[in-house]
């Protein structure tokens, strides 16, 4: 009975000492989600003000028609999977998104973790990188992903970029596919001023302007992604806490019935000891 008591007593120890690991992830990925939200409002608005500035370059009268996808076009994946695991099927809900088996040469793969799913699935990237930890990594992330794209745009491998990332709608995980490049000018807001003096010829300042719109639109994938697999994680860690919890209680109800039993049998055990000495004299 000593030993049953001693063995239930160390299994809600271990139950409960992982319940506060499971809280502390459910707190950090709570922090990182919250803190990528808020970020992502401040980049929409950078990257409002950089498209702003492009139409005005264009002037109203500059209005290019909608880009079409061409036959012979070579469309670049650049996908955000999980960097870490406890994120229940994240990046494999991503990677199914993307269809038909992609062209490893095209595909540029960020997440650790997505990393290693693909590479079960016998596909190895053409690039891929790790997210980093915090969201005030995320514009050097962006940096090496527009040199990579840019470099597989001078290359010929592509000339246009798809993105596949999850985005979080109604409490619950959607996977999204948009267009990055070539940046659709059709898409800016419609200019109602006359394009003002400039110094640099149009093109020029379209070109650099449409590099710093690129980054933003990289920046602000990157962040959603990046709060969507910590939402994941809330997700599951809050689940792994309700099994947790549900567990404890079993185990501190069998603990109080061991308990109960081990004081029955002591009182039995004394009361058939008392009746054993009255007989015995």
């Amino acid at each position: 009975m000593t030993e049953r008591l001693a063995d239930i007593s160390a299994r809600i120890e271990s139950v409960g000492q992982l319940g506060a690991v499971v809280n502390a992830m459910k707190g950090i990925a709570a922090a990182r989600a919250h803190t990528a939200r808020a970020q992502i409002d401040a980049v929409d608005s950078y990257a409002a003000t950089i498209a702003a500035a492009m139409s005005s370059a264009l002037g109203p009268d500059a209005r290019p028609p909608a880009q079409t996808r061409t036959v012979a076009s070579r469309t670049g994946l650049l996908v955000f999977c999980a960097e870490q695991g406890f994120a229940g099927a994240f990046s494999e809900r991503v990677l199914d998104s993307i269809g038909a088996e992609p062209d490893p040469q095209t595909l540029f793969l960020i997440g650790t973790r997505g990393l290693s799913v693909v590479a079960a699935r016998g596909i190895v990237p053409g690039w891929s990188a790790a997210m980093p930890s915090h969201t005030l990594g995320i514009p050097k992330l962006a940096d090496r992903i527009t040199k990579a794209i840019y470099g597989a745009v001078g290359s010929g491998h592509i000339n246009r970029l798809d993105v596949h990332f999850t985005g979080w709608r109604s409490g619950r995980p959607e996977v999204k596919r948009q267009t990055l490049f070539p940046i659709d000018l059709s898409d800016l807001p419609q200019s109602v001023f006359r394009a003002p003096l400039m110094q640099l010829p149009v093109g020029a300042l379209m070109e650099s302007l449409g590099a710093d719109y690129f980054h933003a639109l990289v920046c602000r994938t990157a962040l959603h992604a990046f709060a969507a697999e910590n939402e994941a994680r809330l997700e599951t860690m809050t689940a792994a806490s309700s099994q947790i919890s549900r567990e404890l209680d079993v185990f501190q109800a069998s603990l109080r019935r061991v308990r109960q039993e081990a004081i029955t049998a002591e009182i039995i055990e004394l009361g058939t000891g008392a009746a054993a000495a009255r007989d015995a004299r």
